[in-house]
């Protein structure tokens, strides 16, 4: 049985792969980290499923593997890919990438000068493998992101260290984005 973690609350989310069982359970009565290849169930969870399984799954399964939560919880960031983020998953992928340089293109979709900085994006993306590439979508949904981030224009290029916008880049403007990338990598 494979379990994913689900980090969105205080109180923790084993969600199992068979959709008709979930198991929740406070840090109170199991003991885990979130990052360990096993976790001891206590005997105090709630486990929701179908009647049949219910009792063979309590009493059989007392230890049970799972990946670390950075694996399975929210959207994966790849090496020489760009990743699509949302007001959601922009701080959590931000914070995860820690001391790594962040570039963000925060972009919309009717926006002609995004559409032709974006495959130079990618291409960057695919240069600078030790750097995670995201793009934001400024549109509705993102504007209290987009705002909080301070978008004036688009595109708007932010390079991020350590959580914090260290460089900014505005417009089209790929020239000034490299040497940008590359100060703050050698910073």
């Amino acid at each position: 049985m494979a379990l994913n973690l689900c980090a969105s609350s205080p109180k923790c989310k084993w969600v199992s792969s068979n959709p008709s069982m979930m198991l929740d359970s406070s840090p109170k009565s199991s003991s885990f980290s979130s990052c360990s290849n096993k976790i001891k169930m206590a005997s105090t969870h709630t486990l929701t499923t179908s009647k049949s399984n219910m009792r063979r799954s309590v009493r059989s399964t007392r230890l049970l593997s799972v990946r670390c939560s950075l694996e399975t919880a929210g959207p994966t960031v790849t090496v020489g890919q760009v990743t699509e983020v949302n007001k959601d998953t922009f701080w959590p992928i931000v914070n995860a990438a820690a001391d790594k340089t962040v570039v963000l293109d925060m972009y919309t979709q009717w926006c002609g000068p995004c559409k032709v900085m974006a495959p130079r994006f990618q291409e960057l993306s695919e240069k600078y493998l030790d750097v995670v590439f995201l793009k934001l979508d400024c549109n509705q949904e993102n504007k209290p992101l987009a705002k909080e981030l301070g978008i004036r224009v688009v595109p708007t290029f932010k390079i991020l260290k350590d959580n914090k916008v260290v460089k900014e880049v505005t417009g089209a403007k790929f020239d000034d984005l490299v040497a940008a990338i590359e100060a703050v990598r050698s910073s």
